[in-house]
């Protein structure tokens, strides 16, 4: 039987101890170091700025594929134009209405964090 060593004073290990027989599992494998990438203002902008051409060229295909008129009739007022404008005009405003009413939520959570920062002050 193998003699076993005692543990300094003070000294911890993670390890399990060795068994008798020599069976104890292999110490686990350090894992692999990943560097991350580093985002820059530049290097976003030029993804922006890629994406939007992407989209515009898309834009163009969907306008000119169709450019036949339509008659739009709202409220009593009827207007022609060609029916790629149309849609383009239905998406603005509908983005529109989503960015008003994020703006108005994200304005709500500002006021509740500016009132919760009052009742508590920070010691």
């Amino acid at each position: 039987m193998p003699e076993q060593t005692p543990r300094q004073a003070g000294t911890a290990s993670t390890l399990p101890p060795p068994s008798v027989n020599g069976s104890a599992p292999p110490p686990p494998a350090a894992a692999p170091v990943r560097r991350r990438r580093l985002r820059t203002s530049i290097g976003s902008a030029r993804t922006a700025l890629i994406v939007g051409v992407l989209v515009l060229i898309v834009l163009v295909i969907f306008i000119i594929q169709n450019a036949d008129a339509v008659k739009i009739s709202f409220l009593g007022a009827q207007v022609r134009l060609s029916l790629a404008v149309a849609l383009l005009i239905a998406a603005i405003a509908g983005a529109l209405l989503m960015a008003a009413a994020g703006t108005a939520r994200i304005t709500q959570l500002r006021m509740v964090m500016r009132r919760d920062r009052r009742r508590s002050p920070q010691a």
